[in-house]
């Protein structure tokens, strides 16, 4: 296995420092564990550093610094996973799943560790246009109570992010929620995910660390999705929104301070 790996980087050097772990060990043959463990038998943390080490071989002679390089190949990443989201729109149920979440109360938003941010993110705004949106960031039994008082309440669906690194307790508490009789959509990068509903963006790993810019876009559709199923209530509720912040100096208004 590890022969594998080496003698792909010896021919592909320049291609592979561009390559996430995944893409290398299907490049070369390998499982994408085989990749993290010929990273560490060179005296690499995993992966990610040791084609960190190995992009000046290549880069360091080009017009661009090899940060700069680095970076760009990232965004360019990022464009491309952008573009799969959208040429992949229309085989989403975005329009469905919205419906169904903007008529369940309360709605319930699990993010665990990393996909805590994008799941706040999401709660956030589609607090602007949902009566009760109860956000679910912390694991153990106060994530158990919390998906369990949400079914007493009266929830039917709930909306997960999980993203890698997958949290075990987020896979143990969505099964734990489909017991409870919850529907359970989850936004995530894999289309294996074991959910009635998976939206499935990839992320980039281009960098030390992940990259959610098609996660967050396709989190977004589904926030439009859920304002366009009841457009009364959401008008009803941006323009309350919007009296509120107003009378409270929430923002400010022309040029910063």
């Amino acid at each position: 296995m590890q022969r594998r790996i080496a003698h792909y980087l010896s021919e592909h050097l320049d291609e592979a420092i561009f390559l996430s772990s995944v893409e290398l060990a299907e490049r070369a043959g390998v499982s994408q564990p085989s990749v993290t463990r010929f990273a560490m038998v060179l005296g690499f943390a995993g992966y990610p550093e040791l084609r960190q080490a190995l992009r000046p071989l290549v880069l360091g002679g080009g017009a661009l610094e090899p940060q700069e390089s680095l970076l760009r190949g990232a965004i360019d990443r990022e464009m491309r996973n952008l573009a799969v989201v959208r040429e992949r729109l229309q085989a989403f149920p975005l329009k469905e799943l919205g419906e169904h979440l903007a008529a369940t109360e309360p709605l319930p938003v699990v993010g665990l560790r990393v996909s805590c941010g994008l799941a706040t993110t999401f709660a956030y705004y589609a607090r602007r246009i949902h009566p009760d949106v109860r956000l679910l960031t912390h694991g153990g039994s106060e994530l158990v109570d919390g998906l369990h008082a949400a079914r007493r309440a009266g929830a039917e669906w709930v909306v997960a992010v999980v993203l890698p690194r997958y949290p075990r307790e987020a896979v143990e508490a969505l099964e734990y929620a489909g017991k409870l009789g919850l529907r359970v959509a989850v936004i995530t990068d894999r289309p294996d995910f074991p959910a009635e509903i998976v939206l499935d963006a990839p992320v980039s790993d281009r960098l030390v660390f992940d990259s959610h810019a098609a996660p967050l876009a396709l989190a977004m559709a589904l926030v439009e999705a859920m304002a366009d199923a009841v457009p009364l209530r959401t008008r009803a509720r941006l323009e309350e929104y919007e009296r509120m912040t107003d009378e409270a100096g929430t923002f400010l208004t022309g040029d910063l301070p």
